[in-house]
């Protein structure tokens, strides 16, 4: 990495640090870069003692980790936020749950931009809003785990302690003027132990900290089925919950913000609509595709597209 490159990104760092009033401690945990590297960093010091009065450059992996934590582009961008429908509809569900403590459930299709949108708000308060990505396997101590890693605090011995300290560290960051924030990302893999637990959670942040279940609609059925069969736990959390699920628009299958917004070949449109079902879709089209053809300087065209994609040509 050029040294021209190091000095734009601690820039960047400086600047990231005084909009979101972050200490160094706070970038290292957030980037996992150690402290002393990035007290060397921002003193334009880009080496570390390795014994014996011998220094070593700092790699490159720790500048891109902070670039990373900041938003620092080291390559081209070729996809940028458009504004859709599920777009707008989700950041406002987030400012508002941020801001007034509420709990909700953003329900939308997969591939419609969920998990993007919560990574550029993350992104956008690094001190006080948290993503957990819930997987297919997970049971409520891998969930608390999770939590407890992002929190940068210890998982206590039971789960109800855990639960109490989770609740302290937002308490303290309430009481720093801080706005806590916890997203669950892919909620519909939680089972009915999780989901009661998220009741848990519910109880022990109210008026602390604001907590979002994000998922498909698999999600609804799922807890809907649960409360059917009045299993343990299902009509109390949903009853905490009924009131602040936020259905999103459904898909625009014409793509035209999009197209528009990259300027797309309106024959290229016609492919990409017969091909795609959501905006993930569309990306894993159109990015590696643009990637392509700024390297070989070849136009965009569909039989570039369709070579990508082990497609016959036209």
């Amino acid at each position: 990495m050029k040294t021209e490159v190091k000095q734009s990104i601690i820039a960047a760092l400086e600047s990231f640090m005084t909009q979101h009033n972050m200490s160094a401690t706070d970038v290292a945990k957030k980037s996992g870069v150690s402290g002393s590297y990035i007290s060397n960093l921002r003193q334009g010091n880009y080496t570390v003692a390795a014994g014996a009065g011998n220094s070593v450059e700092i790699a490159d992996k720790y500048f891109e980790s902070l670039a990373e934590l900041i938003g620092y582009k080291l390559t081209k961008t070729y996809w940028e936020p458009v504004g859709t429908a599920q777009l707008k509809r989700v950041i406002a569900t987030l400012q508002d749950a941020r801001e007034f403590g509420y709990t909700n459930v953003i329900i939308g299709s997969t591939g419609c931009g969920k998990t993007y949108v919560a990574n550029m708000f993350a992104q956008s308060f690094p001190m006080d809003v948290f993503i957990v990505t819930v997987g297919s396997q997970d049971n409520i101590g891998d969930l608390l785990e999770k939590v407890c890693d992002r929190l940068h605090i210890a998982i206590e011995k039971t789960k109800s302690r855990t639960l109490r300290a989770i609740a302290r560290k937002m308490r303290d960051m309430k009481r720093e003027g801080l706005k806590p924030t916890l997203i669950f990302d892919e909620s519909e893999y939680m089972r009915q132990p999780a989901l009661c637990n998220m009741k848990e959670l519910y109880d022990n942040l109210n008026g602390v900290a604001s907590i979002v279940l994000m998922g498909t609609d698999q999600l609804i059925r799922h807890i809907d089925k649960l409360r059917k069969k009045d299993k343990d736990g299902i009509p109390q959390l949903y009853r905490r919950i009924k009131f602040g699920i936020r259905p999103l628009p459904a898909i625009d299958r014409t793509f035209k913000q999009f197209l528009n917004a990259f300027a797309i070949d309106p024959a290229i449109g016609k492919f990409i609509r017969e091909n795609c079902e959501n905006y993930g879709e569309l990306h894993d089209v159109l990015v590696p595709a643009l990637r392509e053809a700024d390297r070989t300087g070849q136009p965009l065209t569909e039989n570039l597209i369709r070579t990508m994609l082990n497609m016959p040509n036209l």
